[in-house]
């Protein structure tokens, strides 16, 4: 495969194409373009980069950057406010399995499903006296 030559590319970039809108029912130009895909991609990249710049503006100087979450903005009170209802959640999911867990196991001796322990074969270890 050949390489390319670095002045047949850029040419190649510089080669002028005509864009024509025309009017469909009277074949009338509305508008024409004189454009090289050199120009193509320059303007491609400007609406880019005024894009991606009006979106950065548009987060960092209004108020919409403290509604994304994981960016550590909000106030301090907030944030407490956020920490503390976590921490009462958080108990009051264990305090409800606990409950819910005495619920079963109230449920089951009351309908008789206990297992049966035998505290007859408990083996204790015998005391010796040491009086004697």
């Amino acid at each position: 495969m050949s390489k390319l030559d670095a002045n047949s590319t850029l040419k190649r970039l510089q080669n002028r194409y005509r864009l024509v809108v025309m009017n469909e029912d009277t074949y009338e130009e509305v508008i024409k373009f004189k454009l090289s895909r050199l120009s193509v991609y320059v303007f491609l990249s400007t609406v880019f980069v005024v894009l991606v710049g009006l979106i950065i503006a548009l987060l960092v100087f209004t108020p919409l950057k403290y509604y994304l979450p994981g960016t550590g903005y909000g106030n301090a009170r907030q944030m407490r406010e956020y920490k503390l209802l976590k921490i009462r959640t958080d108990s009051m999911e264990q305090a409800l399995q606990y409950k819910q867990q005495y619920y079963d196991d109230l449920h089951k001796v009351l309908n008789g499903n206990v297992p049966v322990l035998d505290t007859n074969k408990l083996t204790l270890p015998k005391v010796e006296n040491q009086a004697e």
